[in-house]
């Protein structure tokens, strides 16, 4: 796997977060498109939403992927866990298609797998989420706006 990740170049780390911003991860062929199925996206790429803006975060290569009907050259590697392990702390990710058992793993680690009904450009993608980000999210896209976020419940007593 080859990771290629911004960052600041006076500082050498991680550009500043997008303030509201979700990290959502899109499988694709090209690096442009949503356009693979996850065991067989020869890359990944990640990006933070956010309501007004989005970035690049982090592109991500890989050498070995499973064909499309989800058959591996080489039954020796868990080509699927590398996948899920390179995209940890992603919101969502977008794909094509997902095998029953990889959409598993996915959802194991509370990422929200999103599959687009054919293949759209990961540009369209993202103005979608963003008009969600702005008007009134559906509840799944709130818990994830607000995961991680400490609630207060304590309440005022009458």
């Amino acid at each position: 796997m080859r990771r290629l990740q911004l960052v600041d170049a006076d500082e050498a780390k991680p550009v500043a977060e997008i303030p509201g911003g979700l990290k959502i991860a899109f499988a694709t062929q090209d690096m442009r498109h949503v356009d693979a199925h996850f065991g067989s996206a020869r890359a990944i790429m990640i990006y933070e939403v956010g309501p007004n803006d989005h970035r690049l975060v982090e592109a991500l290569e890989f050498d070995s992927v499973s064909d499309q009907a989800g058959g591996h050259d080489q039954e020796s590697e868990d080509r699927i866990e590398t996948k899920v392990s390179a995209i940890k702390g992603c919101a969502m990710l977008f794909v094509v298609a997902i095998g029953g058992g990889a959409a598993a793993r996915v959802v194991n680690s509370n990422i929200y797998p999103v599959k687009v009904r054919a293949p759209e450009p990961i540009s369209e993608t993202i103005v979608r989420i963003q008009a969600m980000l702005r008007g009134s999210p559906p509840p799944w896209l709130r818990k994830l706006m607000t995961r991680g976020t400490k609630t207060d419940l304590d309440f005022v007593d009458d």
